[in-house]
C-alpha cells in the first residue's frame, strides 16, 4: 500500500453494522411510508434478490419494501459492470417500486425512466444535509463530489405479470468509509475521504430512505409527470438539470451496439433522455449508453 495513501479513521475491523432495530422500528416506517426493511448480513446483489422476490413472493415485497445488506460481494451496474466492497464500508440498497398515484391507478411506464434520477436527487440531498458533503449528478444516475464518483444508481424492471403494475427494483451503492486503497478505481471516492461530519450508515440510510419516499410519493401523486412541482419545490425535472453536471459539458457517449457520439449535451428531454448536440449541429436523442464528459481545456477525458 501507497505509504501516502490517507488511512481510514475507522479501522476496518471495528466498522459498526446498521443498526437494525433502528431500521425496522414502526415510527420510522410509518412516518416513511416504507412497507418493510430487510438487513442481511452478506449477498451476491440486492437489485438481484429482489428481483426474485418480486418474482416469487410478490405479497411479501410492497411498494417501498427495502433490502439493505452489509456486504454486497456482486454488485451490478450499467453496462453489467460488477463490483464488491469491504464489509460495512458502504450502503447497499434496493427498493421495490410499484408505482401508482393516490387513487391507485397505475402510473404511466413511459415515466420509469424518471425513477432512477429521483433516486440520485434524494441522495444528493441527503448528503449535502446529512453528511455536509456536496455532490452531483452526472447522467444517468451517477453521484459525483469534486467529479469523482461517491455513488451508483440502477433501476431494472420486474416481470410484468407480477401483479397489476410492475415493479421496478431501485439499486443504491454509495461509497461510505471506504479509504483511498479500497476504492474500485482511481475515479471513485467516499464519504470519509471527503470528510464527512459523519459516517453513520444508519443515519445516512434512514435519511436517504425518507427523501426517497417522499419525492417518490409526490411524483407519483403527480402521473409521473416531471414537469409538475414536487415535494412543494420545483419538478424533478427542474432539480435534475439544476445540478448535473453533464449539461453544457462536451461529451463522449458510448451507445448501444458499439457506436460512438460527440457532441454538446444541451438538456433533458420528458423522458430523462440526454440530448446531444453533434458538431454538425444534429439533435440527438440518448436513451442508454455510458457517456465521458471530456475536458474542455486540456487533452484527454474526465
Amino acid at each position: 500500500m501507497d505509504a501516502e495513501k490517507p488511512a481510514s479513521s475507522e479501522p476496518r475491523a471495528l466498522r459498526s453494522s446498521l443498526d437494525r432495530d433502528a431500521l425496522i422500528h414502526q415510527d420510522f416506517l410509518g412516518a416513511t411510508g416504507i412497507s418493510r426493511v430487510v438487513v442481511v448480513e452478506s449477498t451476491g446483489s440486492t437489485n438481484a434478490d429482489l428481483l426474485r422476490a418480486v418474482t416469487m413472493e410478490p405479497k411479501e415485497w410492497a411498494d417501498l419494501a427495502v433490502l439493505t445488506a452489509e456486504h454486497q460481494t456482486a454488485g451490478r451496474g450499467r453496462l453489467d459492470r460488477h463490483w464488491e466492497s469491504p464489509e460495512r464500508s458502504a450502503i447497499s440498497v434496493s427498493i421495490v417500486l410499484r408505482p401508482v398515484n393516490a387513487q391507485g391507478l397505475p402510473v404511466p411506464t413511459q415515466s420509469y425512466s424518471w425513477l432512477s434520477l429521483l433516486g440520485a436527487i434524494a441522495l444528493r440531498e441527503t448528503l449535502l444535509e446529512t453528511t455536509g458533503v456536496p455532490a452531483d449528478i452526472k447522467w444517468p444516475n451517477d453521484v459525483l463530489v469534486r467529479g469523482k464518483k461517491i455513488a451508483g444508481i440502477l433501476a431494472q424492471m420486474g416481470p410484468m405479470a407480477d401483479g397489476p403494475v410492475p415493479a421496478v427494483i431501485l439499486g443504491t451503492g454509495l461509497n461510505v468509509t471506504l479509504s483511498e486503497d479500497e476504492l474500485p478505481v482511481p475515479t471513485a471516492t467516499s464519504l470519509q475521504l471527503e470528510g464527512a461530519t459523519t459516517v453513520d450508515r444508519t443515519m445516512i440510510l434512514r435519511n436517504y430512505l425518507s427523501r426517497f419516499a417522499a419525492l417518490y410519493r409526490g411524483f407519483c401523486n403527480a402521473d409521473g409527470d416531471p414537469s409538475a412541482g414536487l415535494a412543494g419545490g420545483p419538478s424533478l425535472h427542474k432539480r435534475v438539470e439544476a445540478v448535473m453536471v453533464t449539461l453544457g459539458r462536451e461529451v463522449k457517449a458510448h451507445l448501444p451496439g458499439d457506436h460512438e457520439l460527440v457532441g454538446h449535451a444541451s438538456r433533458l428531454d420528458e423522458y430523462g433522455s440526454l440530448l446531444v448536440v453533434d458538431h454538425g449541429g444534429r439533435e440527438h436523442v440518448v436513451t442508454a449508453g455510458d457517456v465521458v464528459h471530456l475536458r474542455t481545456t486540456e487533452g484527454g477525458y474526465a
